[in-house]
């Protein structure tokens, strides 16, 4: 790898491409990473505009209903007020610390970053795009033996008449004015997290999804039963509504729907998907195969068509979670480096991933849907739990928890478990573990569960609900 100027060349600076980028170096070999800096920052999504930023404001729409529910503890809560540029400073504030650890990290580790747009110009070559310090536009060219492409995704909107007044997700953290009236198209988690976000922080949402339930690819029962908490909550959910168009007029935003149906709000946000960020980076000059998406199509081991060159994370379009793409990160780094001393090459494996939606209530998911698991198995018996949690016989609150556990007759195998209620993905976490090493309904039967606390349901539910 000597003849190149670094051993390893990473194109991105989000989460998979700082770990393969920290532990390669670690290892010894010599290593460059390439981000724009002045954009997003060190982090990506996940740190900018993704998991990290959305959680807080999750936390504070949480505290609306807190508020009201302390009544029923005992407690008085007057001249209650929410100011959101606040919440805004103060999260800007803590993104740029994590953008800093980031950045330390890298250093610790001796990564050489360079802040500019990356793109592959040559076999091996790669060429930056700077701005001068008199601020004018330059160009550094350098070579690795390896390049690691991990450019993440980006929001995508359709191609409709209004399309230039709608805000993505990268643009709702800082939205200026507070929507009084806020609709959000998309039926996703990031749709759905954003709708529930918003409403507990005061603004009138309604959530337009031109499907027929919110949620796709979750278990049915799971995405049934969060929508009608969202709607008790106060969330205007409409079903089967298209966008036509959006047109700006004095008095607002005028959203026509399908089948003549009319909105005015102030703002809207799409969340319609994501796809790869692979524009301009030159993956054709190099020959690299992308799919029909963009996305950059890779091996097991995330090494694409050209040898020497890899990808991971969302640019994969595979599945597009944070921790995803670490792991994935770690098996380049193995065929890189080799594996670390006594242990075997990792290899990333995507059953049991388990996923929470930070809607109000919270979903936690790990393991394959009913449907999935009756495609996959044949006869599968389901445990199911509905209930209020202890806290809301007293907090006034009408909200339920909705607890599932999906079998494998055979086998006896857990293959499926399901939560609706608060701190969801805290709770399936753990349980996750046991789904990895295969516990049965056995298993879960005979440990003791901690009392009380609504995840004791999961190793009490005795009778098949079907």
């Amino acid at each position: 790898m000597s003849n190149f100027d670094f051993d390893l060349f990473v194109i991105g600076g989000g989460s998979g491409g700082v770990r393969a980028a920290r532990m390669a170096a670690q290892r010894g070999l010599r290593v460059a990473l390439a981000e724009v800096l002045g954009t997003d920052g060190l982090g990506g999504t996940c740190v900018n505009v993704g998991c990290i930023p959305k959680k807080l404001y999750s936390y504070a729409a949480h505290y609306h209903d807190a508020f009201n529910e302390s009544r029923g503890f005992g407690w008085s809560v007057d001249g209650v007020r929410f100011d959101w540029a606040t919440l805004k400073a103060n999260r800007a504030k803590e993104i740029t610390r994590l953008n800093g650890v980031y950045g330390n990290l890298l250093r610790g580790a001796g990564v050489t970053q360079l802040d500019g747009f990356a793109r592959l110009v040559g076999d091996h070559e790669i060429e930056i795009a700077t701005l001068n310090a008199d601020g004018s536009p330059g160009h550094q060219r350098l070579s690795a033996a390896n390049i690691l492409i991990a450019t993440g995704g980006t929001p995508h909107v359709p191609h409709f008449t209004g399309r230039e007044f709608v805000l993505t997700s990268n643009d709702i953290f800082d939205i200026d004015p507070f929507p009084q009236r806020l609709a959000i198209v998309g039926g996703g988690y990031i749709a759905s997290e954003f709708a529930s976000i918003f409403n507990g922080l005061g603004s009138r949402v309604t959530q337009l999804y031109r499907g027929e339930q919110i949620l796709r690819g979750f278990d049915d029962e799971v995405r049934h039963f969060v929508a009608a908490e969202m709607i008790k909550s106060g969330v205007d959910l409409r079903l089967n509504a298209g966008v036509v168009d959006i047109r700006r007029q004095d008095d607002g935003l005028h959203i026509e729907c399908e089948g003549g149906n009319r909105l005015v709000v102030d703002a809207v946000l799409y969340a319609t998907g994501r796809v790869p960020n692979t524009r301009d980076l030159g993956l054709d000059a190099v020959g690299v195969a992308t799919g029909a998406q963009g996305e950059v199509l890779v091996d097991a081991h995330y090494r694409t068509n050209v040898p020497h060159i890899w990808a991971v994370g969302d640019v994969t379009n595979r599945v597009q979670l944070t921790p995803v793409a670490l792991g994935e990160a770690m098996v380049v780094v193995d065929q890189l480096c080799g594996p670390a001393p006594g242990k075997a090459a990792r290899s990333m494996a995507y059953d049991f991933i388990p996923t929470a939606v930070f809607t109000h209530p919270n979903i936690g998911t790990v393991g394959l849907t009913e449907a999935q698991a009756r495609e996959r198995h044949g006869e599968v018996t389901v445990f199911r739990s509905e209930f209020k949690a202890l806290k809301h016989t007293l907090s006034g609150s009408s909200e339920r928890t909705l607890m599932k556990l999906v079998v494998d007759t055979a086998s006896d195998r857990v293959v499926g478990l399901h939560m609706v209620g608060a701190d969801a993905g805290e709770v399936v976490q753990g349980f996750a573990v046991a789904l990895k090493a295969g516990a049965t309904k056995a298993v879960f039967d005979s440990t003791i569960g901690i009392h009380p606390t609504a995840a004791e349901e999961f190793v009490t539910m005795r009778e098949p609900a079907r």
